[in-house]
């Protein structure tokens, strides 16, 4: 299995994972230890399958791509380290604890990172239209869908639910992409050739 289908399979998974914790949220699923420890696993699977994107998008997203990349990934990064917070550490600190952290550097910490997130997917959503290599509509509703999934304590839940359904939608759409890419010969890096008679 090569690089665009391993991370393809991490898009997959990140868009189940979406799924599964909106309907946690929205009390479709249960709330019990196994769908809390697979919580955070949809940042981590997501920043997989963004480096496969970028992998694919180089040749063409430029330098705009590099920055959406990097930011995108370290907003991805900070994701995963909120969810593990918010599902292995708060629950076992008092309700005080966790009102005097949120209130302080562990709140900024958090906004700084949603605001880092937001503006790595918006960016990184720009080159990948720019770059012509995947469906526009697959990027455009994971940028949608991440503004409010970034967000999650300035958006009523509906809309942050929504996001995340939409951000899920869209990953799994590119991920479709990037496992296809793997079928396409490539000459160098970031180019590939046109198919004989395409």
């Amino acid at each position: 299995m090569r690089v665009y289908r391993v991370t393809a399979v991490a898009g997959f998974v990140c868009a189940v994972l979406l799924v599964v914790n909106s309907a946690r949220r929205a009390g479709l699923v249960p709330e019990n230890a196994f769908t809390h420890a697979i919580a955070p696993f949809a940042a981590l699977t997501g920043l997989l399958a963004i480096t496969g994107i970028y992998l694919l998008i180089r040749g063409s997203a430029g330098g705009l791509g590099l920055a959406g990349y990097v930011l995108n990934a370290a907003g991805l990064a900070g994701a995963f380290a909120i969810e593990y917070i918010l599902h292995f550490v708060f629950p076992y600190l008092g309700g005080g604890t966790v009102s005097a952290l949120l209130a302080g550097g562990t709140g900024r910490a958090f906004l700084v990172t949603s605001v880092v997130l937001v503006t790595g997917v918006l960016t990184f959503g720009a080159a990948a239209i720019r770059s012509g290599a995947l469906p526009v509509a697959a990027v455009a509703l994971y940028a949608v869908g991440m503004i409010p999934g970034s967000l999650r304590n300035l958006m009523p839940l509906p809309v942050y639910l929504g996001g995340l359904v939409l951000a899920a939608v869209g990953v799994a759409w590119m991920a479709v992409r990037l496992w296809s890419a793997d079928d396409e010969p490539v000459t160098a890096v970031g180019t590939r050739p046109v198919r004989p008679g395409a």
